[in-house]
């Protein structure tokens, strides 16, 4: 992992299109802007964590029932 120190107004980029910016620090809460081209997701980790783990119980349902109907 890379770790890197930014203070507020302070950004970096990431593949030439991804830029996260930090917008503001209270506490121990940062908040972060991101700017990225429209076709290209952003989620916070915890909703795409729930999203993946959501995808493999649809394909794993999916699978069942594919075999279902082959029996």
């Amino acid at each position: 992992m890379l770790a890197l120190t930014r203070k507020k107004g302070e950004s970096i980029v990431l593949a030439n299109n991804l830029e996260v910016m930090v917008i503001d620090i209270k506490g121990d809460q940062v908040k972060l802007g991101i700017s990225a081209p429209r076709e290209i997701p952003v989620y916070r980790k915890e909703v795409y964590l729930q999203i993946q783990q959501e995808n493999k119980e649809a394909a794993s349902a999916a699978s069942l029932e594919a075999l279902k109907k082959l029996m």
